[in-house]
């Protein structure tokens, strides 16, 4: 079964329906409110894991691309 990256509107709307945004978790984590949209189109270990982390998953599960083997 192949598994695809998660669409970042998907990752927008899961933080929405836990009743935050992405530029709210940026700035929660100290960083500049447009930072972790970075990690949305790009790989950013540090980034995904705090999206993740707010998503309450992990990030090989919305970038299984980013962490296969």
């Amino acid at each position: 079964m192949v598994k695809i990256d998660w669409h970042p509107a998907d990752i927008i709307a899961g933080l929405k329906k836990r009743g935050t945004t992405l530029s709210a978790v940026s700035r929660e984590a100290g960083l500049a409110a447009s930072t972790l949209s970075n990690a949305l189109h790009r790989s950013w270990p540090k980034g995904e894991r705090l999206i993740a982390t707010a998503l309450d998953c992990e990030p090989y599960e919305i970038w299984p691309s980013r962490y296969s083997k």
